[in-house]
């Protein structure tokens, strides 16, 4: 079968490799028909690292993927051949003390698709998975929206553990797609005030018709003026979403005395730090947000009920035969990219 791997700083390279089979009783082999380029992807593309998680050469990238069951373990009762599928990525080991006690998203022996020295993404035509990672979707999402499945649940989850209510004001740092899908999540609880600061023109356009009250460039505005203009007191959460100093320490200044900041980015710096004073003052309350955990089929929900828009997010469409081109608008912001997907006929 064709896959895409990395071999090199920016460099994606076409493979013949071959077909998975399954193995397990709860393995499921899944026909891969749309997958989303993250920003995590861009990272390994972009500097073969996030943190202490180096990639050794070749390395299969992408983790946000939806498919077509094509076959199924003899255990697997709860999926049929031919359906549509949103995947989690994450394959969790149900026995240690993260897991039992409902951290699965900090499962200390976790293998996620596309990480190094875990398991090969998904950058591939097939892929196994256990059948508990398989999110039927009922015919009632495309397959496009069915991969936003893995992103979403990430601005469900940062909101749901941070305790954030509908009544809440909120500040989302970062237009990307991971401040898209909390903007998407916010919605979805009702939250109505809501603001949002982003450098890059286009996805300013795009997160305001994503339904933002405000969309400001902090290149070209005081964003910590304007948010205390149109809230008086200040926001009561912040959500920094881009991996940014900058962003952070915006954040704290955005927020009221008893904020929250909720931090979702991955910084490119081995190193961050908050303003001492303002976050001792206010008394801020910071929670740091680890993927997501137990939010995918709530994902899979709101895109269903179709009160909410999704689509808007996504502004690029490649075949697999394009990732290359795909990956470089991505890394480099061309051509106004938000979120590009890799899609199969």
């Amino acid at each position: 079968m064709k896959a895409v791997t990395l071999t090199g700083i920016r460099k994606l390279e076409m493979i013949d490799i071959p077909k998975p089979e399954i193995i397990k009783p709860d393995d499921v082999l899944i026909k891969v028909r749309s997958i989303g380029v993250c920003g995590s992807d861009i990272h390994y593309f972009e500097s073969g690292r996030i943190g202490s998680q180096v990639v050794q050469y070749p390395f299969m990238v992408g983790h946000e993927l939806a498919g077509v069951v094509e076959a199924i373990g003899s255990s697997v009762t709860n999926l049929k051949v031919g359906e549509e599928v949103a995947v989690e990525p994450a394959v969790v080991c149900h026995e240690c003390d993260q897991c039992k006690s409902g951290r699965e998203n900090t499962c200390r022996n976790n293998k996620f698709l596309g990480c190094p020295g875990q398991i090969e993404g998904c950058m591939c035509e097939y892929i196994v998975m256990p059948a508990e990672n398989c999110f039927p979707t009922h015919g009632k999402l495309t397959l496009d929206q069915a991969a936003l499945c893995e992103p979403l649940p990430i601005g469900i989850y940062a909101l749901n553990r941070a305790g954030v209510k509908p009544t809440d004001k909120i500040a989302i740092l970062g237009a990307g797609p991971i401040g898209l899908c909390v903007l998407i999540a916010a919605k979805a609880m009702g939250i109505t005030d809501i603001i949002m600061t982003e450098k890059i023109p286009e996805r300013i356009a795009v997160a305001k018709k994503g339904g933002a009250d405000w969309v400001e460039n902090p290149d070209t505005t005081d964003v910590i003026a304007a948010c205390h203009e149109h809230f008086e007191h200040g926001v009561d959460v912040a959500i920094e979403c881009a991996g940014k100093q900058e962003t952070l320490d915006d954040g704290i200044d955005m927020l009221k005395p008893g904020g929250k900041l909720i931090v979702v980015g991955i910084p490119t710096e081995d190193r961050v730090s908050f303003q001492a004073d303002q976050y001792r003052r206010k008394e801020v309350t910071i929670y740091n947000i680890r993927r997501q955990n137990h939010c995918v089929q709530p994902a899979i929900d709101i895109i269903a009920k179709g009160d909410i828009d999704v689509d808007f997010m996504i502004t690029h469409h490649f075949t697999l035969d394009q990732s290359q081109e795909a990956f470089d608008m991505v890394c480099d912001y061309k051509d106004g990219a938000v979120k590009a997907m890799i899609t199969f006929d």
